[in-house]
């Protein structure tokens, strides 16, 4: 099947689809923040403002740093070498809050989601609503990958992708980030004496669970970059969750002008969802591409900061039937990325209600792969994961427009009892 480009709206002359979503909400911190996406001057400065002395504030802050990021407390009891005075008023000031697990799905091929529950916030009429995103893990015998979210809903309109159907509600913190992180290592017992699940798979290399970190989540982590930022750099901190920034990696659609700001200021691996070598099919496909067309994205990935065969760029492409999965394609992919360390991720398109598109057969994948990988291209093709539950690549979709609320309920009741 050839899918056309041209949408009904398209065809009658409409205006064509909006490039980027506005936030409808911003955050608003809690009476008692969460000390969870704190950096260490900002937990300096919290200790400060409840009356630490200053000669203590920087040993103080060094100690609930190991007991968030090194021992996963989850509360102030546990912190066994801080004073009871001072957890006490630590208690009454600050939490260590992370997102709510509302809801577990484990596949048939040991994907985990988690629908999470973020703290009430909101502002006017939405004063107090909770928000809910998704996260996914995704377990390797050698590894265990964990797809984190930065934004509830999605700034683009990628025409292939269930979450950019989603308004964009607004960016989440560096708390909230870093929080899915403790959540999934909270899940899966990947703490210091905790025990793994024994419900479904999980690596069995007798390292960590939780191993590497996909910023592909739901949103442009782009569009969120000083939370995202500021969350990697705790995330990779190595005297606390200590991931090496070459096991991180962030995913971006094409947000040109902040892709050098990524490499200098975070540093982590960069993921490109290129999808296209056409401008006219990437404006369609990604429509930000109308903003910042192939030619511009390629010259921000040439000037990666720290750009080497070492440290590739992944170029994401989704395997659409009879729209970008010809050998002309292919060779134009090759031709495009020519001098660019670079390795091509072909992923299978993930279904999803409504859609419009179809998965390439698996012969044209096959030969398109061949084709790559010939000119020297790594080009492997990523195994559809967690398609029973929509967790795989492109399917996540914040579960309140999704499960009726029985089934929410149901699900909500499960995960509270394991």
């Amino acid at each position: 099947m050839t899918v056309s480009l041209d949408t009904p709206a398209a065809a009658a002359g409409a205006a064509p689809a909006p490039l980027e979503k506005t936030a409808l909400e911003t955050y608003v911190a809690p009476e008692r923040p969460s000390l969870v996406g704190m950096s260490r001057a900002g937990l300096r400065d919290a200790l400060a403002g409840i009356g630490v002395p200053p000669a203590q504030t920087k040993m103080r802050a060094q100690q609930l740093w190991h007991w968030l990021y090194v021992r996963g407390a989850r509360d102030f009891d546990a912190m066994t070498n801080v004073s009871k005075d001072l957890r006490a008023v630590l208690d009454r000031h600050f939490t260590l809050a992370r997102p709510e697990v509302v809801a577990e799905q484990v596949s048939t091929d040991g994907t985990r989601k988690w629908l999470l529950r973020l703290p009430g916030d909101g502002t006017g009429a939405a004063a107090g609503r909770a928000h809910e995103v998704e996260c996914v893990y995704i377990p390797e015998s050698d590894r265990g990958t964990l797809c984190v979210s930065s934004q509830v809903g999605c700034t683009l309109t990628c025409s292939f992708c269930h979450t950019g159907t989603q308004r964009l509600v607004r960016n989440l913190t560096a708390g909230e980030i870093v929080g899915q992180v403790l959540v999934a290592r909270d899940r899966l017992g990947d703490w210091p004496g905790g025990t793994p699940p024994t419900d479904g798979i999980v690596p069995t290399d007798g390292g960590r669970l939780v191993s590497n970190i996909v910023m592909m989540g739901m949103g442009e982590p782009l569009y969120n970059f000083e939370a995202v930022r500021d969350a990697l750099l705790i995330v990779a901190d190595n005297e606390g969750l200590g991931l090496s920034k070459r096991r991180i990696t962030l995913s971006t659609s094409g947000v040109v002008p902040m892709i050098a700001r990524a490499g200098a200021e975070i540093g982590v691996m960069l993921a490109v969802s290129l999808h296209a070598v056409r401008d006219d099919i990437r404006d369609e496909l990604v429509p930000l591409n109308r903003k910042y067309p192939i030619a511009a994205l390629m010259e921000a990935c040439r000037s990666y900061p720290g750009l080497s065969n070492a440290r590739r760029i992944t170029f994401e492409y989704v395997m659409l039937k009879g729209v970008n999965d010809q050998l002309a394609d292919a060779k134009a992919l090759v031709k495009l990325l020519k001098g660019i360390p670079a390795k091509i991720n072909l992923i299978p398109f993930n279904p999803w209600p409504g859609s419009r598109y179809e998965c390439s057969d698996w012969e044209q994948i096959e030969a398109f792969s061949e084709y790559v990988f010939n000119a020297g291209y790594s080009s492997p093709v990523r195994t559809p994961r967690g398609r029973d539950i929509l967790a795989a690549c492109g399917q996540l979709k914040s579960a309140t427009e999704k499960l009726s609320v029985r089934e929410r309920m149901a699900l909500r009741a499960m995960a509270m009892t394991e």
